[in-house]
């Protein structure tokens, strides 16, 4: 028998993901000789499971919770009856699109595309189903899979996470929602305004318990006003069944309760996936369960680099193709001065109703690195445009430095944050300050303007 052949190549980049393509278009376009592993299905956790297929299916939600307040608008009322199965056709037939786009991209013959799982078998080899590879540098980007928790009688009743979420087709007239953060929120207000009965279960004092909790508090406010039962404050203790409905008891600020449901969605989290890697032999080392990296995406192995949700530093995509593209640059440029991560701009939005949108530091993170700032806010109720939307939960908050006005945070709750973040992500790309926010014209009457009131009350502390 032949002995196997060894391929060699400047850059192998494991998983295709928005992390790995980015990392491997980077690395190809500086004139690297680029492989990419990926055992499929190709596309990513974005678009397959992940921001595509949710923000569409949120759409439909959307648009029905509109069509419930119709009379508030003058117009008469509507009978809007959900067609699960008919969201979810919808819902695929884009993603499919969207994937077979990533998929042509990967397929690109600048590439070599080995659909196989890979393993590593010293820092520079890996073995991917029958074929053995080397290279100079490599990028691990296998992203993450749900967090499997131990709570006990959990596995014994059963539950569904976000992936089969996305694949119902009968709508449950019930549902215990355990989690607070972006997909446990968004599932629960989809389904809640589809007319299943949503109760939400979230451990800490508040839904989005890593931000400010003056964000978090405008969307309990609209889940409970939209029948949505939201529990905080709370313990998982135990899960029990008793015919097709499926009971979760937990303590509630210390006393205990129970609820009980046809179906539980698990969205406590996920986990990087570094599952089988043999991230031993390439002596790539780990911190709590995440593959540790410096800000240029190096592991402790200085030619291997780590980007997207594998590295547990920020699971959002845009951050992860910003690292993958750092990386893909380091790994091809060697001997070059390296490029690195500024996490100054970071940025997060969950697709709730109201959003929720943030951009750099928030008064929680001030505090604990003991960072002086400004802040001021302004509620979007007294706001003439929002008010005409009838789109009045939440507000806007600015932060910025005593000494100089220079925006270092800025976060909003409400209408259309998703979009209005980005007038303060520039502002802060380039360094501007409260001045600046005023200075720069803002049509009338648009959401946007309310961004200039608390810059007027932050001028106002400044002088």
């Amino acid at each position: 028998m032949a002995p196997e052949k060894l391929m060699n190549y400047d850059v192998i980049i494991i998983g295709g993901g928005s992390a790995g393509y980015a990392a491997a278009r980077t690395a190809r376009d500086e004139g690297a000789k680029v492989a990419i592993i990926d055992h499929g299905p190709l596309g990513g956790l974005c678009i397959l499971r992940g921001c595509m297929p949710t923000k569409t299916i949120l759409r439909s939600s959307d648009v029905m919770s509109l069509m419930h307040r119709a009379e508030e608008f003058g117009l008469h009322p509507v009978v809007a009856k959900a067609n699960l199965s008919a969201i979810i056709d919808r819902k695929a037939r884009l993603i499919q699109e969207f994937a077979d786009y990533r998929i042509e991209s990967l397929k690109d013959p600048r590439f070599t595309l080995y659909q196989e799982h890979a393993q590593f078998l010293s820092p520079t080899e890996v073995q991917a189903g029958p074929h053995r590879l080397s290279a100079k540098s490599f990028i691990i980007s296998t992203g993450s899979v749900v967090s499997r928790i131990p709570i006990p009688g959990l596995e014994e009743v059963g539950y569904i996470t976000s992936d089969e979420a996305l694949e119902l087709r009968t709508l449950p007239q019930s549902m215990t929602i355990l989690g607070g953060g972006a997909v446990a929120l968004e599932f629960a207000q989809f389904f809640s305004r589809l007319g299943t009965l949503v109760t939400l279960l979230q451990r800490s004092a508040y839904i989005l318990s890593d931000g400010d909790e003056d964000l978090a508090r405008p969307v309990e406010d609209r889940f409970r006003e939209e029948g949505m039962t939201v529990f905080t404050s709370t313990q998982l203790q135990h899960f029990s069944q008793a015919g097709s409905l499926k009971t979760t008891h937990f303590l509630h600020n210390g006393k205990e309760q129970s609820v009980s449901a046809e179906v539980i969605l698990q969205a406590l989290g996920r986990r990087p996936n570094i599952d089988n890697l043999n991230l031993d032999k390439a002596k790539v080392e780990t911190h709590q369960g995440a593959i540790t990296v410096s800000n240029e995406m190096r592991t402790s192995t200085p030619h291997i680099f780590a980007v997207g949700d594998v590295n547990g530093l920020r699971e959002i995509v845009h951050i992860a193709i910003q690292e993958g593209e750092i990386a893909g640059w380091n790994a091809s440029h060697p001997e070059a001065s390296p490029r690195k991560h500024d996490n100054r701009l970071k940025t997060q939005v969950v697709f709730t109703d109201p959003q929720v949108a943030n951009v750099g530091l928030s008064e929680r993170e001030c505090t604990q690195q003991g960072i002086s700032y400004l802040t001021a806010s302004y509620p979007f109720n007294d706001h003439g445009k929002a008010m005409c939307l009838g789109e009045m939960h939440g507000h806007v908050k600015i932060l910025c430095r005593p000494q100089t006005g220079e925006l270092i945070g800025g976060h909003i709750v409400g209408p259309e944050a998703a979009e209005l973040i980005h007038e303060l992500i520039t502002i802060m790309y380039y360094h501007g300050t409260v001045h600046d926010m005023l200075r720069i014209p803002h049509y009338h009457p648009t959401l946007a303007e309310i961004l200039t009131y608390p810059s007027e009350e932050l001028v106002e502390k400044l002088q």
